[in-house]
C-alpha cells in the first residue's frame, strides 16, 4: 500500500513538472511576441494573459523581468542555431549557407529592443555572449565547412567573424529599408565566392 502512495504521489510529481514545463514554454513564447511588439518593458501582466497563465505562475518561473529576457534569448539563439543542420540536409551548401545567415539577420534585427536591456549593465545578461557564440559558431562552421568543401566559397572564413560582420551589417537597417541587410548578406555572400575558384 505505501509503495503504491509513493508511485502515485512519483505521477503527480512528474505530472506537475510537465505543466510547469508546459508554463515555462507559453510564458517565453507570450513574452517573445510582448517584447517584439511592446518592448521588454510591457507589463507583466501583458505576458501572463497572452500565456494564459497567471502573473503569480510568470514570477514563480522568472523572478526577475531579466530572468524571462534571458530565457527569450535562448530560445531564439537555439532555434536560429538549430536550424543549420536542417538546412544543411534540405539544401545545397551555398544555399543553406545563404539561408540560415537570412534566418540570423531576422534574428538580429527583430531582436534590437532586447540588446538595450543586454547592455544595461545586469549581471544577469553576462552569460548571454558565451552562450551565443557557444550555440551559434559550430552551427556556422557546420554550414562553412559543408560549403567550403563543395568549393563554393573560400574555405579561410571564421565562424565568429562572419558572425559579427553579419550582425553588424544589420545594423543600419530599419524600417524603411527592410531588404538592406538580405542585400548586405548577398553582398557578403559573393565575397566569399570570390577566391572560391567554384
Amino acid at each position: 500500500m505505501g509503495d503504491r502512495s509513493a508511485a502515485g504521489d512519483g505521477h503527480a510529481r512528474r505530472r506537475v513538472r510537465a505543466d510547469a514545463q508546459r508554463n515555462i514554454e507559453a510564458v517565453v513564447d507570450a513574452a517573445k511576441a510582448v517584447f517584439a511588439e511592446s518592448g521588454v518593458d510591457a507589463p507583466v501582466r501583458e505576458i501572463a494573459s497572452r500565456a494564459g497563465v497567471g502573473v503569480g505562475t510568470v514570477y514563480r518561473h522568472f523572478p526577475q523581468r531579466s530572468d524571462l529576457v534571458v530565457a527569450v534569448f535562448q530560445k531564439e539563439i537555439d532555434a536560429c542555431a538549430g536550424a543549420a543542420d536542417r538546412l544543411g540536409v534540405t539544401y545545397e551548401p551555398d544555399e543553406a549557407l545563404a539561408r540560415w545567415l537570412r534566418r540570423y539577420t531576422t534574428l538580429i534585427a527583430t531582436k534590437r529592443g532586447l540588446a538595450a536591456a543586454l547592455h544595461s549593465g545586469d549581471s544577469a545578461f553576462d552569460a548571454l555572449p558565451g552562450y551565443f557564440d557557444q550555440r551559434m559558431e559550430p552551427a556556422l562552421k557546420s554550414l562553412l565547412d559543408a560549403a567550403a568543401t563543395a568549393g563554393r566559397i573560400r574555405a579561410d572564413v571564421a565562424p565568429g567573424d562572419l558572425l559579427r560582420a553579419v550582425g553588424n551589417l544589420c545594423l543600419p537597417a530599419d524600417a524603411e529599408s527592410s531588404g538592406h541587410a538580405d542585400r548586405m548578406v548577398d553582398l557578403l555572400l559573393d565575397g566569399l565566392r570570390y577566391r572560391s575558384g567554384g
